[in-house]
């Protein structure tokens, strides 16, 4: 059977900051079914650090780009609920976004422009029309991120906004010059490995380091490449520059946090480098 065979069912993801001890993401799937019980649901994570807008960012960015075409995304890591922050829909080129607009789209949305947005206001694809302050996940998100998938289109969710007033969540740019590239800690993942906002792209073919903290790490491309308990600098599979220990954690042991800054150096493959 070729894949142009196959009867693709409709897709929705789940990111959330929930956890896995109560039953909120249940009662969200619970939500998703009564209202198409045929749309496969896949769990992204739930373990993002509670209200970590940037962390919810980081990870929806890196994950976006493995589903089908017209998958609908739906996140919830949502300190604002209840507030004045607005409940969006979002279509771009592989798919639709439900949630808060709090940031938690825009780093997707950097890699893959937005084509359409509204503000949900079209109470017939809530839950209720009384949601709860606490819980838009349940009441708001969880219904209109089925009824999308099932079909009804964008524009019969609420209003359209203007695509240039959603939040853009600013983790800060990386800044290139002839010889590095400066950039910040973006994400430090479940092994501790420190995530820098600096691509893979700088520094392809290149021979490189990083000064972070007051130490300078060579850029490598294994972990094998390094002894156990050693630091390393490498790309990960996610496409960005990152800081790791072998068999360690780096976050912990060289106290580097979020936001924390850090240079890549370049330097050619025979120069006897002063700096790392």
């Amino acid at each position: 059977m070729s894949n142009n065979q196959i009867d693709r069912q409709p897709l929705v993801t789940l990111l959330s900051d929930f956890g896995a001890r109560d039953v909120y993401v249940g009662i969200m799937k619970g939500v998703i079914a009564q209202i198409n019980p045929r749309l496969t649901v896949v769990d992204l994570t739930h373990q993002i650090p509670p209200q970590d807008i940037a962390a919810a960012r980081f990870s929806l960015m890196n994950a976006y780009a493995h589903f089908p075409v017209g998958t609908v995304h739906l996140a919830v890591v949502d300190p604002g609920v209840g507030g004045k922050r607005r409940a969006i829909a979002v279509e771009f080129a592989q798919g639709f976004l439900v949630g808060p607009d709090n940031g938690i789209f825009s780093g997707l949305l950097s890699q893959s422009p937005a084509i359409a947005a509204v503000e949900l206001t079209n109470l017939n694809y809530w839950r209720t029309p009384q949601p709860s302050k606490t819980f838009h996940g349940r009441d708001i998100f969880a219904p209109v991120a089925a009824n999308l998938a099932s079909g009804v289109p964008l524009k019969q969710l609420g209003q359209e906004i203007d695509l240039a007033s959603l939040v853009n969540l600013d983790i800060g740019n990386c800044k290139q010059t002839t010889t590095s590239v400066m950039g910040c800690i973006q994400y430090i993942d479940h092994f501790g490995n420190l995530v820098s906002n600096i691509p893979a792209s700088y520094v392809q073919g290149k021979t490189w380091c990083v000064q972070v903290a007051g130490l300078s790490v060579p850029g490598r491309e294994t972990y094998g490449e390094v002894k156990v308990g050693e630091i390393i600098a490498l790309v990960g599979s996610h496409g960005w520059v990152e800081i790791a220990i072998n068999c360690g954690d780096a976050h912990s042991q060289l106290q580097i946090n979020l936001q924390d800054a850090l240079e890549v150096l370049f330097f050619s493959e025979n120069q006897t480098s002063e700096y790392c």
